[in-house]
């Protein structure tokens, strides 16, 4: 059985001949003229909606830590995240909400959004996309604690399968004082949900 990091030898066929051979199988014409050029433009989507795997976080992350006396809660929230689930490579997509209480260092805050499209432009599953983003924080700068949520709606669950449209999942990482302290966490997750109105 092949482990789970060992990446398999690829065969000598190339992206475009594996999707001109899938267009056959799903019983359609890879020469007709819509497409003609279909093979070629999903290598490039994939190689753009894939990116993340060329990308390191942590050293992203390493270029952007500043040294600070502040220990409020920092929260970036509402970042857009778009993603590919492992099961079927189908997109889900929806908001990221990211805190955490500096203990000395803190992120360049447009790091935080840098680092949600890095692991979300993996293929991916919620809960994971969740954790990987708040453990980064965590090694990076060893905050007081990390709160991650995401709100995200899956279009494996939207087009196929059980197929109800108004479904969404809501995931959460809570790290250090964000796990440990109720107010805390009842202070990032009532933040999170104010919206610029009030309401």
């Amino acid at each position: 059985m092949t482990p789970a990091t060992e990446i398999p030898t690829l065969t000598s066929a190339s992206f475009e001949d594996l999707v001109r051979e899938m267009i056959v199988r799903l019983g359609e014409n890879p020469s007709r003229e819509g497409l003609e050029r279909t093979p070629e433009r999903v290598r490039k989507a994939y190689e753009f909606l894939l990116k993340g795997y060329k990308e390191d976080p942590q050293e992203m992350l390493k270029k952007a830590l500043f040294t600070v006396t502040y220990d409020e809660m920092v929260i970036v929230k509402d970042i857009e995240m778009f993603s590919l689930c492992e099961h079927h490579m189908l997109p889900f997509f929806g908001k990221v909400h990211v805190a955490y209480i500096p203990n000395g260092k803190v992120i360049g805050l447009s790091k935080i959004p840098r680092l949600v499209e890095i692991f979300s432009r993996r293929l991916q599953i919620q809960e994971r996309l969740t954790t990987q983003i708040a453990e980064t924080i965590q090694e990076a700068i060893h905050p007081q604690g990390v709160g991650v949520v995401i709100e995200a709606r899956h279009l494996c669950m939207m087009m196929r399968g059980v197929e109800k449209q108004h479904s969404a999942a809501v995931t959460s990482s809570m790290l250090g004082s964000f796990r440990g302290e109720q107010e805390t966490r009842t202070e990032f997750l009532s933040l999170i949900h104010n919206r610029p109105n009030g309401v």
